[in-house]
């Protein structure tokens, strides 16, 4: 049988990968035994500690609202211009979804949604160690083990691993599926509305 895995490429900071998590868990529902869905960071914003600037807050602002009419099931809580100093940085919260990873692979998916509900309902700013932590002991994560993995040098090869594979598989844009089946490999349509039309082109390509 020919080895079939499907790549899911996001950014838990991504604000259009949270307007996906609807349609990808209804897919992943539905997927075939013979295919592993695969979680994989593609790092979106380098680290910074230089507040963003107003044109760029005012353009994901604009991005959410656009989220809202064409995902209408997705809210955003707009607090978070308000009550934080917004930072272009997500890959503080990449680590931290793999130092989730190291102690299960149940509890990356749940720190995967702690910190969409932190960020995109809660106004908490997941570009601070503080946000991720708390999402951390949230889910029930050992927090000095993940602390001390959140600032390894080991985690930080290992993301760097994950942005390089991506986009060796030429994942520019977030969310992203990629299909690896008997070797080949296909882009599969991101669907916000209807995980049906992702499944018949798997389907087709199998």
């Amino acid at each position: 049988m020919p080895d079939t895995r499907l790549f899911y490429v996001h950014d838990p900071m991504c604000s259009w990968c949270y307007a996906f998590s609807s349609s990808l868990s209804a897919l992943q529902n539905e997927l075939p035994s013979n295919i592993r869905l695969i979680y994989l960071l593609g790092g979106l914003a380098p680290d910074t500690t230089e507040p963003m600037p107003p044109e760029l807050q005012k353009s994901i602002q604009q991005t959410w609202r656009q989220i809202e009419r064409t995902v209408p099931t997705t809210q955003f809580n707009y607090d978070f211009w308000t009550v934080n100093t917004p930072l272009r940085s997500t890959y503080s919260a990449c680590r931290a979804i793999l130092a989730a990873r190291k102690q299960g692979t149940n509890f990356e998916i749940k720190l995967l949604r702690a910190i969409q509900v932190a960020y995109y309902q809660k106004a908490k700013n997941p570009s601070l160690a503080i946000t991720l932590q708390q999402c951390a002991a949230e889910i029930g994560l050992d927090e000095d083990a993940f602390i001390n993995d959140l600032l390894s040098p080991a985690i930080e090869r290992e993301l760097a691993s994950e942005i390089q594979f991506a986009r060796s598989m030429g994942v520019t844009s977030y969310p992203s599926l990629r299909l690896l089946h008997d070797k080949e490999l296909f882009a599969i349509t991101i669907d916000y509305l209807n995980h049906r039309t992702m499944m018949d082109e798997i389907i087709t390509i199998l």
